[in-house]
């Protein structure tokens, strides 16, 4: 139960997908002055040292955002892409990529005072390293050491009556795939005005394939999906082939911004000739 690290993963092409969409959804609440809580139910380690541990072993940081890194000078990467950038920037110096944010470094970095930053990690010792992360923050942030689909039952609406929802389990356990679903849709009857960010994994399994399609009855005229393929299914089906982030109560700027960034990570993180995105929308 306890094997997934998200450190294994850090950087890599789910990593790129999953934060271009955060930083943007991020962006999008801060434009208004009223607060809002940011709330992440599989919180993970908080910031990975790409040079050292698990991230180093799986080097897998090095088909992902090492490559749009050594592109950040390059005028033609697209805008989700530089914001991106500059919010990893934040948590390293000079030109070296050493330390990666995970995404409750990027929402820590990225509210404001009044804002709230609420996150559970159930893995024992991924949540002892976001409490050692976040020690030294004595306001604005929250940790549970408990089960994310679970405390989210208990928290919506938020006070402040705006929020975002992150959404981000291993999918270890084929369990998983349900949870998401019966968690979105009592979330959506707690707080339907709420922004919801839901990450999946493209691998060879019919509850991958199902999800998406699953996702968008839950909120019709509210979603935006959008994923990436990097390659196609090896013959023994394991490995991680794309991912994918659906979002519900998606600002109207987010489809642009990935139109211009997906076809720029097909091109530069694709690995074969079955890389390829998705992009669709049913907000009216």
């Amino acid at each position: 139960m306890f094997s997934y690290r998200h450190g294994f993963h850090a950087g890599n092409h789910a990593d790129v997908l999953k934060h271009t969409v955060l930083v943007q959804l991020l962006e999008h609440l801060t434009q208004k002055d009223t607060p809002f809580w940011v709330v992440d139910t599989h919180a993970g380690g908080g910031l990975y040292d790409l040079a050292s541990g698990y991230a180093a072993k799986s080097g897998e940081a090095q088909g992902g955002i090492h490559k749009v890194w050594a592109a950040r000078q390059d005028p033609a990467l697209p805008r989700g892409l530089q914001d991106l950038i500059e919010q990893i920037e934040v948590c390293n110096e000079g030109d070296a990529l050493r330390w990666y944010p995970g995404s409750p470094q990027l929402a820590a970095q990225m509210l404001r005072p009044r804002d709230h930053l609420r996150m559970y990690e159930l893995h024992p010792t991924e949540s002892r390293a976001l409490k050692a992360h976040f020690a030294d923050v004595k306001r604005g942030v929250s940790i549970e050491v408990a089960d994310g689909f679970a405390g989210l039952k208990g928290i919506l609406p938020p006070p402040p009556k705006r929020g975002l929802v992150h959404i981000d389990p291993p999918y270890e356990m084929k369990d998983d795939y349900r949870r998401v679903i019966n968690t979105l849709k009592e979330a959506l009857t707690r707080f339907p005005t709420g922004v919801y960010a839901v990450w999946y994994p493209i691998v060879a399994r019919r509850e991958s394939d199902l999800l998406p399609d699953q996702l968008k009855r839950l909120a019709p005229g509210k979603w935006l999906h959008a994923s990436l393929r990097v390659k196609a299914n090896t013959r023994d089906g394991l490995g991680l082939n794309g991912s994918g982030m659906f979002i519900v109560n998606p600002p109207w700027t987010l489809y642009q911004t990935l139109a211009d960034a997906l076809p720029w990570m097909v091109e530069n993180i694709g690995i074969d000739d079955h890389s390829g995105y998705v992009l669709e929308t049913d907000v009216k």
